[in-house]
């Protein structure tokens, strides 16, 4: 019987592990499944542009995957057992089962309303294609000088309040921030992301914590009201909650707990990738919740796995940050450069050309997913037979030990 791999999400990360792991091992050996709800690839980092009316390129699945052994079901998992080796979904023809002998999951993670009252019946968000076309539509039908609010002072934040008010400069368009704008960023990067705000014509409210949303204003945290036609919420991400549901470890905000290698510290037949992953970078810090992590973990996991089938060499190393890229609008970004653990330094790249370097970046993001091994030549290798069930912590290489529950 063929090895039967089953990959969940079809994001950046699980894409790329789809293909990368197709690439690798031999046809005659794997059935690669690919489970996702939509036929098409989403650029998730470009879904501020979606909001406001821009029109992305269409990758249709079918066309990327096309010859290479990946097959994709269309369906929403609802559940995993782990222990029975069985994925619940329900697509087309409703609910089933699948089974497999490896597992990477990938599903990701959506938008995460912090409990805040009121959020989740007034607020919008652009964590995925179906939030952002909604505020697509709700823009679209906004007059001018009405109140745009975008709760939370991070990349995306930054991202859809600059993206709205060049877009629209009719509207009145304000920025909420829990701490300092920009504070993880250079003294460079905070003055230029302060100047671009100010020639936007975007109000900043800094240190303001949102206490609740309703349909026509926003409270702070000190009792004012901010008015708000459309309040867009990205206070950062909650991951999928399926797997706080499995018997896989993970920690206190439901991410899969994972050695070097992206394996599963409780189910050695179970990889995690992406915003889904408790990874740890440099220095011993966990890596962010973005697309920086996720594709080198992405191509950690699926060489970590192909390699224990085959009975090649596990990769050694681990994701690093070179730079933080913001786009402002169309015109303008902050490429940030920071160290391998993902702190600030001086340098920064701002201005036209950084915007370009964004759009560069952005575009080089959606390539490596149709193309996984960055061009580069490979061979694709047979499984080697082995004993089921022996992996220990001996053929792990550099494998991070098990972490407490956060």
């Amino acid at each position: 019987m063929k090895h039967r791999i089953i990959v969940l999400g079809a994001g950046y990360t699980g894409a790329i592990a789809a293909g990368r792991l197709a690439r690798r091992l031999h046809r005659e050996d794997v059935a690669i499944t690919l489970v996702n709800a939509e036929p098409d690839f989403v650029e998730r980092v470009r879904m501020h542009q979606l909001a406001v009316g821009q029109d992305l390129v269409p990758r249709p699945f079918s066309e990327m995957f096309a010859g290479s052994g990946v097959e994709l079901k269309l369906a929403k998992v609802t559940a995993v057992d782990a222990d029975r080796r069985a994925v619940a979904v329900t697509g087309a023809n409703g609910p089933e089962e699948l089974t497999y002998d490896s597992l990477v999951y990938a599903l990701g993670s959506g938008w995460n309303a912090q409990d805040v009252p009121g959020t989740a019946e007034h607020a919008h968000e652009i964590a995925g294609r179906p939030g952002a076309l909604r505020l697509r539509e709700r823009l679209s039908g906004l007059g001018a000088g009405e109140p745009v609010v975008v709760v939370g002072g991070g990349l995306t934040g930054l991202e859809a309040a600059t993206e709205i008010a060049e877009s629209r400069p009719d509207l009145d368009v304000a920025l909420v921030a829990r701490g300092p704008l920009g504070d993880r960023l250079s003294p460079r990067g905070r003055g230029h992301v302060r100047k671009v705000l100010d020639g936007l014509g975007i109000t900043l409210y800094e240190d303001t914590a949102v206490a609740a949303v309703t349909a026509g204003h926003v409270t702070t945290g000190d009792g004012r009201d901010v008015p708000a036609a459309v309040t867009v919420w990205t206070t950062g991400f909650a991951v999928h909650p399926i797997a706080e549901a499995t018997t896989l470890e993970v920690t206190g905000a439901g991410q899969i707990v994972v050695d070097g290698t992206m394996r599963s510290v409780s189910h050695p037949d179970v990889y995690a990738i992406g915003d889904a992953a408790m990874a740890m970078g440099p220095g011993g810090k966990p890596l962010r919740m973005s697309c920086a992590s996720g594709t080198p973990a992405a191509w950690q996991a699926a060489d970590a796995l192909a390699a224990r089938l085959t009975g090649g060499k596990l990769p050694d190393g681990s994701p690093r940050y070179f730079n933080q890229c913001i786009s402002l609008g169309r015109k303008e970004g902050l490429i940030q450069y920071v160290t391998a653990d993902d702190r600030a330094v001086r340098a920064a790249l701002t201005g036209r050309l950084a915007a370009v370097y964004k759009e560069l970046v952005c575009k080089g993001a959606a390539w490596g997913v149709a193309n996984p091994m960055l061009g580069l030549p490979t061979r694709r290798r047979r499984i080697t037979p082995r004993p089921a069930h022996t992996d220990t912590a001996a053929d792990t290489g550099k494998d991070t030990p098990a972490r407490n529950r956060a």
